[in-house]
């Protein structure tokens, strides 16, 4: 009777380990689910296919380490795909997921909000009839520990470790390392070598793809059509010191001219009248008092004071407590704080409610809240439900990826020699006017900087929005901004024939 009770208890011993790796929450290493769709776009009729699913990335010896998620948009009605351009969407962070630009901008389907971008319920989704998927095919793509994309055990059932996996993928070179042999395999799997390429990055997304256009180039052989930077990061672009003083005043002005903090002759003006004086006055006075420091003379002090607490909205106290260098979380407190309200970082349209009306920063960030309200429910019932991709892994809007290593980032100039080396590659800047993380003003002065020669200043161009750092979710912008990219795009095909070649 011992002995049966011993065979029974390990009988029960193994079956309780299978159901716990049965239950185990895993993803698929490499899978696919294809649905199909239709819709109108700028009042045409598009079809399409939806391809969600993962795609490997192999370690050295070509085992599987990690997967990645993606979705995958094609247009089903055209004919000659070698001449429809790809269009390779990745978010930022380092850390998010590609569910920002896939349902609130480029993608067939958007979130269900309001005009101006705040969330409403019932939550959804809806078409986007500006979507570009009528002129390029579309992939978005979460990098590791971003959406569904996992590092993944081997035969043995090991993982990378912590440390190993941020050698491997948590950092500038890493990410653009690995996200390069991944494209490859993509487009080779796909058949899409003949086509048009691009890549669209936001925020941090903007470091990964002006590093990728020369990574792939140089260990690929892949040569870019174009590169869109939405609401760019630095890359890498020297703009410390003064320069990043000053460049925050437009980008001030902007949101109290939203705000109605402005005197009554700034008001007057529409926005594109009021920023180019702005503009002006940073870089022809602002800049160069800031750049002389302590030893300014006391009346240009003050005389500077005035005029940045003119702009800004900010008393000229304020100004000159802050040694004209204005903090910008002390904007975001101060600016409407008679109001007893806060503004918000990534898009200062929003407003916050603090526990304390005194203080140097806001409790937290209105825009970021607000945003995560609306993206969060419909992401998860959008691919589960139109995708009908299932899986019980957790969508990470934001993923475990920190300590990120920002070593060696010249993904700017890195940009540049991709440009250099191609003469077809061109480069869009997209900023919203409200943004304070990434302010348009850096983008413009990034896009002023990246090739000092200027000799291929005619393939960069910038667009600018009435909104904050996600300028699509305003619904005039989310037109506004897909038809800059469909110009864009088009606009840098070449003719049939057309050499790369300089004059």
């Amino acid at each position: 009777m011992r002995i049966l009770n011993q065979g029974l208890g390990a009988v029960l011993l193994l079956l309780l380990a299978a159901t716990a790796l049965a239950s185990e929450r895993s993803i698929a290493i490499d899978d696919a689910v294809v649905t199909e769709h239709d819709m109108r776009i700028e009042g045409q009729r598009v079809r399409y296919s939806a391809t969600t699913g993962t795609q490997p990335v192999w370690d050295e010896d070509g085992k599987p380490i990690a997967t990645l998620f993606y979705t995958y948009y094609q247009r089903t009605d055209v004919r000659d795909r070698d001449r429809r351009p790809l269009l390779i969407s990745f978010n930022g962070g380092p850390g998010s997921a590609s569910v920002w630009m896939h349902v609130a901008y480029t993608g067939p389907r958007v979130l269900e909000i309001d005009d101006e971008g705040y969330p409403v319920q019932p939550y959804g989704i809806k078409d986007n009839p500006y979507s570009v998927l009528d002129v390029a095919d579309i992939v978005f793509v979460n990098p590791i520990n971003t959406g569904y994309s996992r590092v993944v055990p081997d035969e043995e059932g090991e993982k990378l470790s912590r440390e190993e996996q941020k050698e491997r993928f948590f950092g500038v070179e890493q990410d653009i390392e690995y996200l390069a042999e991944w494209i490859n395999t993509f487009v080779t799997r796909h058949e899409r070598w003949n086509s048009p390429k691009y890549l669209i990055g936001e925020s941090y997304g903007t470091t990964r793809v002006a590093g990728l256009a020369l990574e792939l180039q140089n260990r690929q052989w892949m040569y870019l059509n174009g590169v869109i930077l939405v609401s760019p990061t630095d890359m890498g672009i020297d703009r410390d010191g003064p320069v990043k003083a000053a460049n925050r005043l437009p980008y001030f002005a902007a949101t109290a001219w939203y705000h109605e903090a402005l005197g009554e002759d700034l008001q007057a003006l529409d926005l594109y009248e009021l920023l180019p004086k702005v503009e002006e006055f940073t870089l022809d006075e602002y800049l160069p008092a800031l750049a002389r420091g302590a030893f300014i003379d006391e009346d240009e002090r003050q005389q500077i004071a005035e005029q940045v607490a003119r702009y800004s909205g900010l008393s000229v106290e304020s100004v000159l407590g802050s040694n004209l260098d204005i903090d910008l979380a002390f904007f975001w407190k101060d600016l409407l704080r008679e109001r007893g309200r806060t503004v918000g970082r990534l898009d200062s349209r929003y407003l916050g409610i603090d526990r304390k009306n005194v203080g140097e920063r806001p409790d937290y960030w209105a825009e970021l809240t607000a945003w995560l309200h609306a993206f969060t429910p419909a992401i998860n019932h959008y691919i589960r439900n139109e995708l009908e991709y299932e899986t019980d892994i957790k969508y990470n809007m934001f993923g475990p990826v920190h300590p990120w290593d920002r070593q060696n980032n010249r993904t700017g100039e890195n940009l540049r020699q991709a440009m250099a080396q191609n003469p077809f590659l061109n480069v869009l800047f997209q900023a919203g006017y409200y943004d304070g993380a990434t302010n348009y003003f850096d983008a413009k002065y990034s896009m002023w900087q990246l090739d000092p020669s200027g000799e291929m200043r005619d393939r960069l161009s910038f667009k600018g929005y009435r909104s904050g750092h996600m300028m699509y979710l305003r619904y005039d912008d989310l037109r506004q901004s897909n038809r800059d990219l469909r110009e864009f795009i088009l606009n840098s095909i070449p003719e049939e024939g057309e050499a790369a070649r300089y004059e």
